[in-house]
């Protein structure tokens, strides 16, 4: 296994930062994890209170997610996992866009066409859909990447995902084909110890994940992603890899998830306890507050203030979400075909018909077709 990459020891001391980041990036970094928290909380509220069905937790990787996010441009291609809520709000995506998916209603993105927690975005950021299967985004990431590259422009492309994927098919195929063709696409695999129930003991044989970026011709590193200046750094050196026509490489980011798979998980199920109370000591959210106190940037009052204004600006999100009236029934044949064909024509005033004589949906108070 190489060596891990560190910076911020458990004091708060960063002996070997670089300043890569200035104050201000520093502050607006933790801001971006205590409202990944906010959000986070928000939603397991509104899950358990049955208003929306579905979420998933982020507790305890928000390292990995923001530290990434801040070496990266909001003009490069992000194609994230699901729990990588603070990449999409580090580059400007506002908590009641995300909200607005998490509530499937008609402000959200996809119409209500997906699940809660996939969000995707064109601006301000280019954060493509998060996708249930495992490992099918890496290959997109790569073509993306590659057709950077062949236009002539120096955007990169970050794959993210959990040690779980690295078993799918996806993982092979993108990392083969990026190898080959140099592209410049970061391979972030969040190595958070479970992948659902399976714990990494029975995932691979291997020593570690960054291992495996040899056999396709590219670097593995490996960093400690609860130190958020460690994953910027390495994140950042991978990227000016890829724009200087270097190619690929596989960064493995040890962290841990400290919550449930989702909001259908019971992690108490398979997680050790005194496992769980380890990790917790390494927070990455404390790690990150003790080195903005060595450096004079934190103090309990500036604390109380960024907690507020998180939980408030989510709250704000999930209340005007809620009364968000749902997706009208034209957006099923709405953004799918430049031109209706007739068979859905068909159906779209069939549907339209039913729904008028029957109540049963909101036509959307327009003439079909649209």
């Amino acid at each position: 296994m190489t060596e891990t990459l560190k910076m911020i020891e458990a004091d708060g001391s960063a002996p070997s930062f670089n300043g890569a980041l200035d104050d201000k990036a520093l502050v607006y970094c933790y801001r971006t994890m205590l409202m990944v928290r906010a959000f986070d909380d928000i939603c397991m509220k509104l899950q358990r209170s049955g208003r929306i069905g579905f979420s998933i937790p982020n507790k305890g990787v928000e390292a990995t997610q923001v530290g990434a996010a801040s070496a990266l441009r909001s003009t490069d291609f992000f194609f994230p996992s699901y729990r990588d809520f603070g990449m999409a709000l580090h580059h400007g995506a506002e908590p009641v866009e995300m909200m607005h998916n998490m509530f499937g209603n008609a402000s959200d993105s996809a119409r209500g066409r997906q699940m809660p927690v996939h969000f995707s975005f064109t601006k301000p950021l280019r954060f493509f859909s998060i996708s249930s299967p495992i490992g099918t985004h890496l290959p997109q990431a790569v073509g993306a990447a590659f057709a950077s590259q062949a236009q002539g422009k120096d955007d990169v492309s970050l794959a993210s995902f959990g040690d779980g994927g690295t078993s799918s098919t996806g993982f092979h195929s993108a990392l083969n084909m990026a190898g080959v063709w140099k592209a410049p696409v970061i391979f972030l695999c969040q190595n958070n110890g479970w992948a659902i129930s399976l714990p990494s003991s029975g995932q691979t044989a291997s020593d570690g994940y960054a291992i495996k970026a040899k056999a396709y011709g590219m670097p593995g590193v490996t960093v400690d992603g609860n130190d958020l200046l460690a994953v910027n750094r390495a994140v950042s050196e991978a990227a000016e890899r890829a724009r200087a026509g270097e190619g690929p490489t596989l960064i493995e980011a040890f962290t841990y998830r400290m919550g449930g798979h989702s909001t259908s998980d019971d992690p108490t199920k398979y997680v050790p306890a005194e496992e769980l109370e380890k990790w917790a000591k390494k927070d990455p959210v404390l790690r990150m507050q003790r080195f903005l106190a060595q450096r004079g940037l934190w103090d309990e009052a500036l604390e109380e203030t960024l907690q507020a204004e998180c939980a408030a600006e989510v709250a704000a999100a999930a209340k005007e979400a809620q009364a968000t009236p749902g997706p009208t029934l034209e957006t099923i044949f709405s953004d799918v075909y430049e031109t209706l064909p007739n068979h859905l024509r068909r159906q779209g005033e069939q549907a339209f018909d039913l729904a008028a004589r029957k109540g049963d949906a909101d036509a959307g108070g327009g003439a079909f077709p649209l």
